[in-house]
């Protein structure tokens, strides 16, 4: 396993390595912290592989949840063919993980980004695709491609509803064919179908019922583009909620799930109809109580988590392993452990653990995973893409 490199000043990544290898890390780990199960990590990277491999279907996981060389090297060992990136900053460090090809699947804008995608591709030919969605996206790719010298493999997007990006009808569709045919240093490889907005659906029916829609409406101009001459090999898409009506629909050659590593409350809860692929939770923020005074009467104690290390964008986080409780956010550093009737404070300086609502602004906030085995810290690995 990957651990923290010795010999720099002591930051973010240093102030816990002390525990390494230590079993009472669990208690003394300085906190916040953000923390992996790694029993939890592992069953879910194994679970999804083998799940796909039955299915017949590839994994091009998203590392936008996670930002981690480590955890997409376990994710290539487990059988992905490369990985997904949502910034040119990710797609930097996951090429130079060597992890597989690697699908930026967001166009890019402007100058500079342009320019780094450019060294990029021109420093590693063969481990870059690139999503275009405009004919305009099309003539800068190209000028891409044209100063690193080597041809760049594109992927047509159609927004599959979502509104976010993306081609909308079979015309701009074909418009984007023709300008990659008239592009000399470009290949298209295929489509790319997210629909994000399906991915936390509650009702299992409906969200099958309306994945199978939008799947249906793109393999009908998916049809119409090849029977107009394009190659389209590669169609990818989907997400952690959509698994099974993704692989089901027959539309996708690889998937993008990446919430799966570590799930989250959001996921759980959308989820928690589902029992054919079940994940584990393995991602939490370690905090500690810092004031009991007068905790009876207020009903909470207060913790040393708050909006710099929880995302906001969701209801608040749940707490971990500890039936009855809630958690409200109380500024900046803290929160509020909010207790049930006559229960009894956990005491200052006690370890409390909290879900995420959202894994993957969560994961932002933060430096480094603390992995732990039981409650052994046997590894920390930086979040390598956070902050570029």
């Amino acid at each position: 396993m990957p651990a923290v490199t010795a010999g720099r000043r002591r930051g973010p990544l240093e102030r816990n390595a002390a525990w390494l290898g230590r079993s009472d890390a669990w208690q003394e780990l300085e906190t916040p912290a953000l923390c992996i199960d790694l029993a939890a990590l592992e069953y879910n990277l194994d679970h999804l592989a083998r799940w796909a491999r039955g299915a017949g279907i590839r994994l091009r996981p998203h590392v936008k949840t996670h930002k981690c060389q480590a955890i997409a090297r376990l994710q290539r060992a487990a059988g992905a063919i490369g990985v997904s990136a949502a910034t040119v900053a990710e797609a930097e460090v996951m090429v130079a993980a060597d992890v597989g090809p690697v699908l930026l699947t967001s166009p890019p804008v402007g100058a500079a980004k342009l320019a780094r995608v450019a060294a990029l591709h021109a420093a590693a030919p063969e481990r870059l695709l690139v999503v275009t969605d405009t004919p305009e996206s099309v003539a800068e790719l190209e000028a891409v491609a044209t100063a690193s010298g080597w041809p760049l493999g594109v992927l047509l997007e159609h927004h599959a509803g979502h509104g976010r990006s993306g081609c909308e009808t079979l015309a701009e569709l074909e418009t984007l064919v023709r300008a990659v045919a008239a592009a000399p240093h470009l290949r298209l490889r295929g489509l790319q179908h997210y629909f994000g907005h399906l991915q936390h659906l509650s009702d299992p029916a409906e969200r099958r019922a309306r994945v199978l829609e939008a799947t249906g409406a793109a393999q009908a101009l998916l049809a119409a583009l090849r029977a107009g001459g394009a190659t389209l090999e590669i169609v990818s898409g989907g997400g952690t909620g959509t698994l099974l009506s993704a692989a089901e629909s027959g539309l996708y050659t690889e998937l993008q799930a990446g919430s799966y590593v570590f799930m989250d409350a959001q996921y759980e809860d959308a989820l928690a109809e589902d029992t054919t692929l079940e994940f584990h939770p393995a991602l939490f923020v370690a905090a500690r109580v810092t004031s009991v005074q007068s905790a009876a009467s207020r009903g909470y104690v207060s913790i040393d988590a708050g909006q710099k290390a929880l995302s906001i964008d969701m209801p608040g986080p749940r707490p971990r392993g500890a039936a009855g409780t809630a958690y409200e956010f109380f500024g900046d550093e803290h929160g509020r452990w909010l207790l049930p009737p006559g229960a009894v404070p956990p005491p200052r300086g006690a370890r409390v653990d909290l879900s995420p609502a959202h894994c993957d602004p969560t994961v932002a906030l933060h430096a480094a995973y603390h992995v732990f085995r039981g409650t052994e810290l046997v590894a920390i690995w930086p979040i390598d893409a956070r902050g570029h």
